[in-house]
């Protein structure tokens, strides 16, 4: 069988606004992958803003910022317990983001956007997103 025949292309659905983008790499759907995977995405925060302000009842994240400094807020849904991380591309990390756990990410540069890498265990499903307001 010839490479051509074998490579896939497939097309993403970059969705941009003010705050900045969001681009999910692998969604889950995708051929060959094994039952158990879940997204892989990337999200681009514009300078000055913040993205998120919601939690996953069912879901898991593990975030990593590979452009820029951001402020990750976090907040326990059911004990009010708050936790600040900074992120800075330079000296990256992988933060693992339990179920039931509020998310924000705010930008820490008014002039630079960040990017940053995410994996869901499951697939998108709108009502495992909830919107919440976190703590600052």
């Amino acid at each position: 069988m010839r490479l051509e025949d074998r490579v896939r292309i497939i097309e993403r659905r970059l969705i941009a606004d003010n705050r900045g983008w969001f681009l999910k790499a692998i969604d889950g759907r995708e051929e060959g992958l094994p039952a158990h995977t879940g997204e892989v995405y990337l999200t681009c925060g514009a300078g000055g803003q913040a993205k998120g302000g919601h939690y996953h009842p069912l879901a898991q994240e593990w975030f990593t910022l590979v452009v820029g400094q951001a402020m990750l807020h976090l907040q326990d849904v059911e004990t009010g317990q708050t936790m600040r991380i900074r992120l800075d591309a330079a000296a990256p990390v992988t933060v693992y983001i339990p179920p039931r756990v509020a998310h924000l990410v705010e930008n820490a540069s008014a002039d630079r956007d960040f990017i940053l890498l995410a994996y869901t265990d499951l697939l998108y499903d709108p009502t495992d997103t909830v919107p919440f307001t976190v703590s600052l």
